[in-house]
């Protein structure tokens, strides 16, 4: 209930770095599991992981051997994440538009997989490019980026730089969810 409260709290105060009112569901987070392909991922970074569902959904699926680093930009929901106790957790305090700095941060190299919450659909075009186009060039080759998302503006500011999506629709939400993927490949590269 606190985590709950906590989550309600931050987008109240914060309502365009939350994308919701309360957290993602259990079937949003199999989902988005499923489409990472997490159980044969050893290098994870969650983008906007709001107070750590996803984060535990990723690394309940996640191998033994695996990294997970999630960077959360509110302090107060970067507390919860914090406090999920697993080696194989990295919690950053900061802005995901630092992907690359934090990545070095930690050493961490190249992702197979980055999810992200944040919502793109409350960024300028400008910033959520440059949020893509780090990604993209992190992303390990054959890596998959996957967002969860209200709004339809993540495809368009991905389809230049990563190419076109995959889409599935989680209904058991509140609200509904798109749920994007893309792999890299290299037809599409910066």
């Amino acid at each position: 209930m606190t985590d709950l409260f906590a989550f309600f709290a931050a987008f109240l105060k914060h309502p365009l770095q939350v994308g919701s009112l309360i957290p993602s569901s259990q079937f949003l987070m199999r989902r988005i599991v499923d489409t990472a392909g997490i159980d044969s991922a050893t290098t994870i970074v969650e983008l906007g992981p709001g107070c750590g569902g996803s984060t535990q959904a990723i690394l309940r699926a996640a191998p033994a051997h695996t990294r997970l680093l999630s960077i959360e930009v509110n302090p107060n929901l970067h507390a919860l994440v914090r406090g999920i106790n697993d080696k194989r957790l990295i919690a950053h305090l900061g802005d995901a538009r630092q992907l690359e700095q934090i990545l070095a941060l930690y050493a961490f190299g190249s992702p197979q997989v980055v999810i992200s919450g944040i919502p793109f659909s409350t960024m300028s075009m400008r910033s959520g490019s440059q949020l893509i186009e780090q990604i993209s060039s992190v992303l390990a080759p054959g890596g998959r980026f996957v967002a969860y998302q209200v709004s339809k503006r993540v495809a368009t500011l991905c389809r230049p730089i990563l190419g076109q999506e995959q889409m599935q629709l989680e209904l058991f939400n509140l609200p509904p969810m798109r749920v994007y993927r893309w792999q890299k490949n290299d037809n599409y590269k910066l």
